[in-house]
This record gives structure tokens, C-alpha cells and sequence, in this order.
């Protein structure tokens, strides 16, 4: 009798806690994306190369997340769309998510970048509270 070969989808995503905001490093996109399918997880993924300002990067975000039209267009806004909405919807497998080339420049500084961060931080943290694994990943362009 064949033994099937089960292929573990944890792999790429070993020693990595299952809710946390961390730079992507030496992940591979596709790697990331073929992990969450292997786990029935979610995975959300936006480019964030041509934004230019914060307004540019939460309409990337929103269309390339694919989220609803009421999305308002803010931070807070975004949070909400990440969190209550999909939990209301019912149990949530759980969230592979990718922010690929964030922008470093005046018009998207530091702090701009932290806010965002802290975003997905506090959305991390949600879902940990309901035992359902986040994990975002980012790097910046």
C-alpha cells in the first residue's frame, strides 16, 4: 500500500507566529500565496509601487483587496473593513496578507508608514483574540 506524500503548507510560514506584522525578507510572494492556499487560509495581496500619497494607497489597497464599495478611504476605515464585516460573515480559516513596495517618500513618510503598519498590527491582534491566524507581510519600495 502507497503511502500518499503529504506535502506540509506550513513550511514556508515555520517558526513564524501565527498573528504578526513582519517584513516580508526572504519570502517569496508566491511562496506566501501557495501557503495560505494549502492551509484554506485567505490571501490578500496589494502593490503599493505607483502609490504616491496615503489617499493612493488605501485605493490600491481597496481595489486590490477587493473590499466593499463603502469602504471610506481612511485608516479607520480600513481596519473596519478588515475585521468586523469578515467575522460577521462567519468563521474565518484565516489571512495571509502581503504589502508589497509600501512607498518611502514625502508625501507617504514615517509616520504615514507606521500608521499603516499599526493598522494591520491591531487587525493581527483582532483575530488573534478569536484564534484565527494573521500574518502580514511587507516590504518597502
Amino acid at each position: 500500500m502507497d503511502t500518499p506524500i503529504r506535502h506540509d503548507q506550513e513550511t514556508p510560514l515555520k517558526g513564524v507566529r501565527s498573528n504578526i506584522v513582519q517584513s516580508i525578507r526572504a519570502y517569496r510572494v508566491s511562496d506566501l500565496q501557495e501557503a495560505a492556499q494549502g492551509l484554506g487560509h485567505h490571501f490578500l495581496y496589494a502593490n503599493l509601487a505607483e502609490a504616491q500619497s496615503k489617499q493612493d494607497v488605501l485605493d490600491l489597497i481597496g481595489a486590490q483587496f477587493t473590499l466593499p464599495s463603502h469602504f471610506g478611504k481612511n485608516f479607520d476605515a480600513l481596519y473596519d473593513c478588515m475585521t468586523d464585516p469578515l467575522h460577521k460573515s462567519g468563521p474565518q480559516p484565516g489571512f495571509i496578507v502581503v504589502l508589497e513596495q509600501i512607498p518611502a517618500h514625502v508625501k507617504f513618510d514615517k509616520e504615514a508608514r507606521e500608521q499603516l503598519l499599526d493598522i494591520f498590527r491591531d487587525t493581527a491582534d483582532y483575530w488573534g483574540d478569536r484564534k484565527v491566524p494573521f500574518r502580514c507581510f511587507y516590504s518597502f519600495l
